[in-house]
C-alpha cells in the first residue's frame, strides 16, 4: 500500500464499484492478487459492483472472462459502457434511427435490445461514437454526412487510451475527439464513467448509500472523478494508467493510493 488519508473513510464501506481494465486484469492476465482480494471482499459481506468503460463487451462476457481468472460474477454486478450506452438509448430515444460508429459487437448488443440500427448515416436522428479498431478516414466522412445540428450525438465513454499487456491503444475517447473535431461539435453526451448515469446505476445494483461506497480504479479523470463527483471515497490503483506522480497533482485528490487491488483488503480490515 502506498498512501491513505484517514483510515475513518473506510470504516463503514459496504459496497465497492471496482473498475476492470487496468485494475482487475491488464490485458489478458490477472492483476496478481486481484481474484484473492474480490473474494476478501464477499467474505465481509461487501457488495461489489464491477464497472468498465470497455463498450465491446456484454455483461455475459465479462461473467465468462472473470470466471477464467478465478472470480465469480453474476450479470448483475457487472455494468460495462455498453449496457449504460445501452440503456439511455433505451431511455431517450427509443426507436429512433441510430447510426452506430464502433465494434461490431456493440452493434449486436444494440439490436439485440430493438435499438434501430441504421447503415447510411444521413438516416440518422442518433449517432453513436465509440471505440473501432477499424477507425478510418471513412468514418469521419460518415461523422460529417450523419451529425448536424439536430443530430443527437454520443460517445460511449471517454477513455482516450486502454491499458494493454505491453503499453496503451486507443480507446473509444480518441475516435469519439476525432469525430468531435470533424465536425466541429462536442457530443451531447458522453456516457460511462464518470457520467451520472453510471454512477446511478452502479449504486443502485450495490443497493447501498453513496457515503458508504468505495470507487477503485487506476484513472483519476474517469473512475475517481465518478466517485468524487458521487459522494463515493475513492482509491487509485497503481496498475493502470494514473501514477503516483499524477495522484499527487490532486486534479482529484484520491482517498487512498494502492501499489494494486491486492492491498484492498488491508485498507478496509
Amino acid at each position: 500500500m502506498s498512501t491513505t488519508s484517514d483510515s475513518d473513510t473506510f470504516d463503514d464501506v459496504r459496497g465497492v464499484v471496482l473498475d476492470l481494465d487496468g485494475t482487475v486484469y491488464r490485458g489478458e492476465g490477472a492483476i496478481p492478487g486481484a481474484a484473492e482480494a474480490v473474494a476478501t471482499l464477499r467474505e465481509r459481506g461487501i457488495s461489489v459492483c464491477f464497472c468498465s468503460n470497455n463498450p465491446t463487451k456484454t455483461p455475459a462476457e465479462y461473467v465468462d472472462r472473470l470466471a477464467g481468472m478465478g472470480i465469480e460474477a453474476d450479470e448483475s454486478e457487472i455494468l460495462p459502457a455498453s449496457t449504460v450506452t445501452r440503456d439511455y438509448l433505451r431511455d431517450h430515444h427509443p426507436e429512433e434511427p441510430t447510426y452506430l460508429l464502433g465494434a461490431d459487437s456493440l452493434a449486436e448488443y444494440l439490436r439485440a435490445s430493438d435499438q434501430h440500427l441504421v447503415d447510411d448515416p444521413r438516416d440518422a436522428s442518433v449517432f453513436v461514437a465509440s471505440w473501432d479498431e477499424r477507425f478510418d478516414y471513412g468514418d469521419m466522412r460518415a461523422a460529417l454526412a450523419g451529425i448536424d445540428d439536430d443530430t443527437a450525438f454520443l460517445g460511449t465513454d471517454p477513455d482516450r487510451t486502454i491499458p494493454a499487456e505491453d503499453g496503451f491503444v486507443p480507446g473509444s475517447g480518441a475516435v469519439i475527439g476525432a469525430v468531435a473535431r470533424t465536425v466541429g461539435r462536442e457530443p451531447d453526451r458522453v456516457l460511462g464513467k464518470p457520467s451520472p448515469e453510471t454512477a446511478e446505476d452502479a449504486l443502485s445494483r450495490l443497493g447501498v448509500p453513496a457515503e458508504r461506497c468505495l470507487v477503485v480504479g487506476d484513472r483519476l479523470d474517469t473512475d475517481l472523478r465518478m466517485g468524487a463527483d458521487h459522494g463515493m471515497a475513492t482509491a487509485l490503483v497503481l496498475t493502470g494508467v494514473s501514477t503516483q506522480a499524477d495522484a499527487a497533482d490532486r486534479a482529484v485528490d484520491p482517498d487512498a493510493v494502492l501499489d494494486s487491488l491486492a492491498d484492498l483488503p488491508a485498507l478496509l480490515d
